[in-house]
């Protein structure tokens, strides 16, 4: 007959034993993306009508962040130097998304992540960035701003958001896309939109502006020190504005006096760098800031240049 002292020690080993049952069951729960590949990611279970008609990002002109998100860091053992200038970038790979588990919480930018948001994370674009990403076996595009950081898997470039990858029908697994970089002067011209004539051959590159930084998504992120910011360089005159609202901060008979107080602006006004650009109209050459989408947004602007500079900014429409 047992007694209370020799149940213990097989009492212990049975406890023991379902403990390590059960940490095993835990550490073999498959992860990923997509829907119903596991508990802790996926749609939600009810998932809003129309997801199909929700518009894609439109492109504008936002300065890339000095650090934060755009410091090199470390994912999955792993090092990434993020691009810190306004350069062209296009890729061939695979893309996933990212659902409920991500939903409301922030993202590498410091915005809350909406999974039915037109917006993306990719390992080294500049954080902000515009991106159009296209699924080759059916033809669909969509163009995303890239907020966040990842993804980090081997293979993988970009992970969507939920209606992203709805709207490009690459919600059952990872699938091969293309994704394409939206420079500053695609946006200025409106070159970015199908159909438009490419401005130029090489964009150019802006001196960054402050950050607010954010944690990584999936994993810890060791952050190295901010690289030495790229100091404004000449920008090649477009052949075409985009239409919108504009702040006219000069007119110049040469060239050359434009170009140089738009170097000058652009150093000592860093918000106000990648929105400058100058055109050729009427025989002058035009020294603007813009597009905005209202002129309330334009005159705010205006003021503020005023404020800061004591130029007399003038708000204008291209149509």
């Amino acid at each position: 007959m047992l007694t209370c002292s020799g149940l213990r020690p097989i009492f212990s080993l049975l406890l023991l034993t379902l403990v390590l049952a059960a940490l095993v069951g835990c550490a073999s729960r498959p992860t990923g993306t997509a829907p119903g590949s596991s508990s802790r990611d996926g749609p939600e279970a009810v998932i809003p009508p129309d997801l199909q008609k929700v518009p894609n990002a439109e492109p504008r002109l936002e300065p890339i962040r000095k650090g934060g998100p755009n410091k090199p860091y470390e994912a999955l053992n792993q090092r990434y130097e993020p691009m810190t200038a306004d350069l062209p970038l296009v890729e061939r790979g695979l893309a996933s998304w990212y659902g409920k588990k991500f939903h409301g919480r922030p993202t590498s930018s410091g915005e809350v992540y909406n999974m039915y948001a037109m917006t993306g994370a990719h390992p080294t674009m500049p954080i902000p960035s515009y991106a159009r990403v296209r699924n080759p076996k059916n033809g669909r595009e969509v163009i995303l701003r890239i907020n966040d950081r990842g993804p980090f898997h081997p293979g993988r470039i970009i992970d969507l958001s939920y209606t992203a990858a709805l709207k490009l029908d690459v919600l059952h697994g990872v699938a091969p896309i293309e994704v394409e970089r939206i420079t500053y002067e695609e946006i200025r011209s409106g070159a970015w939109r199908r159909g438009s004539e490419p401005v130029i051959d090489q964009p150019p590159v802006y001196a960054a502006a402050e950050s607010v930084g954010a944690p990584q998504r999936e994993t810890t992120a060791t952050m190295a020190s901010a690289p030495t910011p790229v100091p404004a360089a000449p920008a090649p005159m477009p052949r075409a504005a985009a239409k919108g609202f504009w702040i006219q901060l000069g007119a110049f008979a040469k060239l050359d006096g434009a170009e140089t107080q738009r170097q000058q602006l652009a150093q000592t006004v860093e918000w106000l760098s990648p929105l400058l650009a100058v055109f050729k109209d009427g025989g002058m050459n035009r020294l603007q800031a813009g597009p905005y989408a209202t002129r309330e947004d334009a005159r705010v602007a205006a003021e503020r240049v005023r404020s800061a500079m004591g130029l007399a900014a003038v708000v204008v429409e291209r149509k």
